[in-house]
Parts: structure tokens; C-alpha cells; sequence
């Protein structure tokens, strides 16, 4: 009736009878995330992992932190080249005119 093969049908049955392998990480992670107020993104909350001695490798707590909707608030700051003014300005001691009558 649904035009998928029996296999699939059986596997997807099978698959959401099973438990969540990740439940007891997903709470942590959950715990960490908002304990620094939702600025750590999911390296960091993998180095506090770490350091709960809970070892996942950081694509899983990637993968884990999309599924639960958790997206670190901070950006990363762009790139600025402008400086402003940077150096010192010659004295004017011609007294010249730098200031132009018409383009060109």
C-alpha cells in the first residue's frame, strides 16, 4: 500500500523499537549547553565532554546537538582591514592648495 519494499518497512519497525544508544549524552550535552548559557557551540561543549571524562567524537556531538535544536548564539567576528588613519601626515609646510577646482 505505501509502495516501499517489505525490507524498509521492517527495518524502520525494528529501528524506532530500539533505544536511544545516545540518550545519557544527549543529557549531558543538553546540561552543558545551557549551564554556559547557550554560548558554547559543539567543540566546546565536546572539550567539557571530554573533561567528563564522556568521550563521543565531535562529529557525533555535532550531529547530536542538531537533533536536539541547540546553536551557539556567538558568531564569529569578521574580518576587518580598515585601520584608519595609520602613520602621520606631513606637515603642510609649502602651504599648497590640495583642493581641486573641477574633476580631472
Amino acid at each position: 500500500m505505501a509502495g516501499m519494499p517489505r525490507s524498509v518497512y521492517y527495518y524502520q519497525a525494528s529501528a524506532l523499537s530500539k533505544a536511544d544508544r545516545h540518550l545519557e549524552a544527549k543529557a549531558q550535552i543538553h546540561q552543558i549547553f545551557h549551564r554556559h548559557q547557550g554560548r558554547y557551540g559543539y567543540r566546546r561543549v565536546h572539550l567539557a565532554l571530554r573533561n567528563e571524562q564522556h568521550y563521543l567524537d565531535p562529529k557525533t556531538v555535532q550531529r547530536l546537538m542538531g537533533q536536539l535544536g541547540l546553536k551557539s548564539t556567538v558568531r564569529p567576528k569578521r574580518y576587518q582591514s580598515y585601520r584608519g588613519a595609520v602613520g602621520k601626515t606631513a606637515p603642510n609646510l609649502l602651504q599648497r592648495n590640495f583642493a581641486a577646482n573641477k574633476p580631472n
